[in-house]
């Protein structure tokens, strides 16, 4: 007996391998490796899941209608387009599993979300990796990739893992040279980090069009990643196919109010933003001091550059961090063996993983 056989794209699947949460050794981590809040969540968020906690015996509200009226509120947006789901994650799935046939052509930047290739994979797309220039999507090279086959473009703004940005005219650009019948998918799980004016979330493309899918999420700026929360907003008739699919009771009761109460908190997103901007800069005028190379960021990491010598290498710093007790991202699977992905933390652990770096570049020298 040989038992059932899964699809054979299924089969062939990479696995998302998420930001390491503990070393090897005894000493105390420092996770700085999965773009968590370095503030932690919103003081208003946390009274209103601990308060929901008294109706564990329901089922959530299936239309999330409090949310949905919420978001629509903070963004002017229609409450009726807007699809949450168990992290943008769900979200980006259902658009693949909404609009794809195996054999399907799905296209995305080179050093770019993980879970693109996955999502597409796993419904039998096929995932078509285009270079991008200087770490930052290139425009001409995503609409040079298009064929007939072509079903979904996704476009992480900023990205992730480099913290680039496309401009406003870039990203109109891209969607104006696709064919109608290519979903545009803009995930913005960074964008309430970004400064910069010229700059298009995906709001005013999904007002004006019929196959943009903006994304975003509640796990960054917000704090909210051990709940699970994001959502989409799209025109109608795309929002309607993706919401008939999802599964029921897909939000719970206790992540929906959270939600509400965090996109509520004004004073707590300000102060977020604001630490980020500062403490990002920090880190990269010092990083910038100990001879490194950081790609600017918008987001709330620095994707940091390592010489090419085997003692100064990313692998090698990695590794000398780790010993220590902290945490960031190596992706050589990505095609960054050279650098090193690292969260903007608390003041303490800022200053502690500067100070490391100082003392890795300094030894044998």
């Amino acid at each position: 007996m040989t038992g059932p056989e899964p699809r054979p794209w299924i089969k062939q699947l990479d696995v998302y391998v998420g930001g390491k949460s503990k070393t090897d050794g005894t000493v105390k981590c420092v996770k700085l490796s999965s773009n968590e809040s370095a503030l932690g969540t919103s003081p208003k968020a946390l009274d209103a899941y601990h308060a929901e906690a008294k109706n564990l015996h329901r089922y959530p509200d299936a239309s999330y209608h409090d949310l949905r009226a919420a978001l629509a509120a903070k963004y002017d947006i229609e409450a009726e387009q807007i699809l949450c789901g168990i992290g943008s994650d769900e979200v980006l799935k259902l658009a693949c599993r909404a609009y794809l046939a195996p054999g399907d052509e799905v296209i995305y930047p080179r050093h770019s979300f993980m879970m693109y290739p996955i999502a597409a994979a796993s419904y039998g797309g096929v995932p078509i990796e285009v270079d991008d220039v200087d770490y930052t999507a290139n425009v001409d090279n995503m609409l040079a990739a298009v064929t007939d086959r072509t079903r979904i473009v996704f476009l992480a703004n900023p990205n992730n893992p480099t913290g680039t940005v496309l401009s406003s005219g870039e990203v109109e650009r891209l969607w104006r040279g696709l064919p109608d019948h290519v979903l545009l998918v803009i995930d913005g799980a960074y964008a309430e980090f970004i400064e910069n004016e010229d700059y298009q979330d995906g709001i005013a493309l999904v007002k004006k069009s019929k196959n943009v899918l903006m994304t975003r999420t509640f796990s960054k700026l917000y704090g909210l990643a051990a709940l699970r929360l994001g959502w989409g907003y799209s025109c109608p008739e795309v929002a309607q196919i993706l919401d008939s699919i999802r599964d029921p009771f897909n939000v719970p009761s206790a992540t929906q109010v959270a939600g509400v109460a965090a996109i509520q908190d004004s004073e707590f997103e300000t102060r977020a933003r604001k630490y980020n901007s500062t403490w990002r800069a920090y880190l990269r005028a010092e990083l910038i001091a100990l001879g490194l190379d950081p790609v600017p960021s918008a987001a709330n990491f620095i994707l940091i550059r390592f010489p090419d010598t085997a003692r100064k290498s990313a692998e090698a710093a990695n590794d000398f961090l780790l010993s220590h007790g902290y945490i960031l991202r190596w992706l050589p699977g990505q095609g960054l063996q050279d650098c090193l992905r690292l969260t903007v933390g608390t003041e303490e652990e800022n200053k502690a993983v500067i100070q490391l770096l100082r003392d890795f570049m300094e030894q044998d020298t």
